[in-house]
């Protein structure tokens, strides 16, 4: 599924001219294969304006599908979003879902998903899913500012197409977008009314890190969300929801998060189901994750 746990360490310390020359292609490397995926992605978003997707039933709701030209990515990004079937009384929260490892925009338009939506009726948040490219992990980096992106391009983009509520904003995400989500509602503190991370893909050091998450040591440093529990609770204010498998291979890590939000003073709601890291173990809660943002979302007195 392009979810794959750590394999190798990712990280190294620098150490001279050649591991910069090699950082430097590593780079162009990635951009390279941005721009080629990037380029596939338009290609199908051409075709799925025309053709509707086949065998996903909407349960009436209606997709959404635009572009950003990005400074901040230095790309065109396709977005897909989801409005949920039936009126509403006022403008609809938005909950802003960021997709794992080697997916993209609609991997998550799927019939759990809009089962899980129609089941919220009225409480139901309009959904945007960005693409953030292969393993960008959603952080700013040296090939793209993929955090800023989501908080200044994505979100500003979604509330004006889909006439959300500004006050009333919550993220979340599936594996790198699990740690994404967690990242950026971190360094953002105030913005979010709850985060969410399923099956988050997290790292207690760099060396643990799958190879291509971080640009170096100091890239995972300034991105180290355990750490920064460690010195108090990242989310004040905000509802945190953190679930992982029995089996899943981050099953510490996310332990780790939880236990130090707690520790921290914060009332995570946190879960270990049966199941690892696979598409069937988020499919079976995706009733669990979309409660739990309309929930957060209703409860929200953001100024």
């Amino acid at each position: 599924m392009g979810r794959d746990p750590p394999e190798r360490p990712g990280i190294r310390r620098p150490g001279g001219r050649s591991l910069q020359a090699r950082r430097a292609r590593a780079r162009a490397r990635r951009r390279r294969r941005l721009a080629a995926l990037l380029g596939l992605a338009a290609a199908a978003l051409a075709v799925l304006l025309v053709v509707p997707a086949l065998g996903t039933d909407t349960r009436g709701a209606r997709i959404v599908r635009f572009t950003i030209n990005s400074p901040l990515v230095h790309a065109t990004v396709p977005v897909a979003a989801v409005v949920p079937a039936g009126a509403s009384a006022g403008p609809r929260p938005l909950l802003v879902f960021l997709h794992g490892k080697g997916e993209d925009q609609n991997s998550n338009l799927d019939d759990a998903m809009f089962a899980a939506l129609a089941r919220l009726g009225s409480r139901a948040p309009d959904v945007v899913f960005p693409y953030g490219g292969p393993d960008s992990y959603w952080h700013d980096r040296a090939d793209g500012a993929w955090g800023s992106f989501v908080v200044n391009e994505v979100i500003a983009q979604a509330l004006s197409r889909l006439h959300a509520d500004p006050k009333r904003v919550a993220i979340g995400g599936i594996s790198m977008g699990g740690f994404g989500a967690l990242d950026i509602a971190r360094l953002h503190r105030g913005r979010f009314c709850a985060v969410g991370g399923h099956s988050a893909a997290l790292w207690v050091s760099g060396g643990e890190s799958a190879p291509g998450a971080f640009d170096d040591a100091q890239d995972f440093a300034r991105h180290d969300v355990i750490a920064a529990a460690r010195s108090g609770d990242p989310y004040p204010g905000a509802a945190v929801w953190i679930d992982v498998g029995s089996a899943d291979p981050f099953r510490a890590a996310d332990t780790t998060l939880a236990e130090m939000l707690r520790a921290d003073g914060h009332a995570v709601q946190f879960h270990i189901w049966p199941g690892s890291h696979d598409q069937s173990y988020w499919q079976g809660h995706w009733s669990n994750y979309l409660q739990f943002y309309a929930t957060a979302l209703a409860n929200c007195h953001h100024a």
